[in-house]
């Protein structure tokens, strides 16, 4: 039986950007280099970065192209504790029968330290949006027997605001060791996305039902290895309603050149995906590449669901600034 638009949406909606569900749940898009888009992770990740400014885009294809995912972001530090950010993201269809958008600001404050030892914590607010072009989806009810899909087939799916916006509002805590000359430095956070359980119409129950909160728990360390090498491992916990990803991985940072940094590593979603990345460094700016391949021998769904990610990132100084190479989890 052939499946509809609208339960491939479905489908979509419950396992995007690579969640390991189980049950019955709700995510938010997100990428695989989530370093690239930090915000996104945890708010407390505004301004960590080795420079003045820096703005990042990311571009993300994925379900054989189905969906697209975008993100484009700028943050910067200042001289008064207070980091700030703002980031937006956008993820629809091939077909825009579905698009999901949300604009946020970021605050962050970074004046609790005890030598060089920081805990920093965060805010961040904006807009949700969530739509559907109801005209663009096809339902089961207008698949007819021996003539294939009907669109004058009348169908019982009834959308009662196929467009919503919604204010939400989120916020995290972020520690980390930058003690110089040290052969490990750690870092760890913690962060809640929705937690003003804005309003979803589009889960079962309509008004009633909220967007449940979204929790991130993630750690690793920096290890210098030499001069020219450092190995960064991470582990990455993310749960919203009954939906869950687990996720480690690593990896490697060498000092090519005096001007050049190259990167590469992968990251393991437990009963999910393996993704690889790539990755160079050359006088401010970034590229990188990940391809998430599916290593799960429990899916279900009969599509294809490997996914690619480019990104590009470009960081800058002041006239009067020191310039220092970047390093990418947490001070990215």
């Amino acid at each position: 039986m052939k499946k509809s638009r609208f339960q491939i949406l479905f489908a979509a909606l419950m396992g995007v950007c690579g969640f390991a569900g189980k049950g019955y749940g709700q995510v938010d898009p997100h990428f695989s280099q989530y370093f690239i888009q930090p915000m996104l992770l945890n708010p407390a990740l505004t301004g960590a970065i080795e420079g003045d400014y820096r703005v990042s885009a990311v571009w993300r294809s994925q379900y054989g192209n189905t969906f697209s995912t975008k993100g484009i972001s700028a943050e910067m530090p200042t001289s008064k504790n207070i980091n700030l950010g703002v980031n937006l993201l956008n993820q629809s269809s091939a077909d825009k029968a579905y698009n999901y958008t949300n604009a946020y600001l970021s605050i962050a404050y970074t004046g609790v330290r005890f030598k060089d030892h920081y805990v920093v914590m965060a805010m961040q607010a904006g807009l949700l949006n969530r739509s559907f072009n109801i005209n663009k989806l096809q339902f089961g009810e207008q698949w007819v027997s021996g003539i294939g899909y009907d669109p004058s087939a009348h169908s019982s799916e009834v959308f009662q605001k196929p467009n919503v916006f919604s204010f939400d509002a989120g916020a995290g805590l972020v520690y980390y060791d930058a003690t110089a000359d040290k052969k490990v430095n750690l870092f760890g956070g913690f962060s809640a996305f929705h937690i003003t359980q804005p309003k979803d119409p589009f889960i079962s129950g309509g008004d009633k039902q909220t967007l449940p909160p979204r929790y991130s728990l993630h750690a690793g360390a920096r290890i210098i290895v030499s001069d020219l090498l450092n190995i960064v491992p991470n582990v990455l916990y993310m749960r919203q309603g009954q939906t869950e990803e687990k996720m480690a991985g690593a990896y490697v940072q060498v000092n090519a050149s005096e001007q050049v940094d190259l990167m590469f590593g992968a990251n393991l979603r437990f009963q999910d995906a393996i993704a690889p990345f790539a990755g160079f460094y050359y006088k401010g700016i970034t590229v990188g590449m990940s391809y998430d391949t599916n290593v799960s021998t429990k899916d279900a769904m009969e599509m294809n669901r490997n996914s690619m990610e480019v990104s590009l990132s470009y960081t800058w100084w002041r006239k009067n600034s020191m310039k220092t190479k970047p390093f990418y989890c947490p001070r990215f």
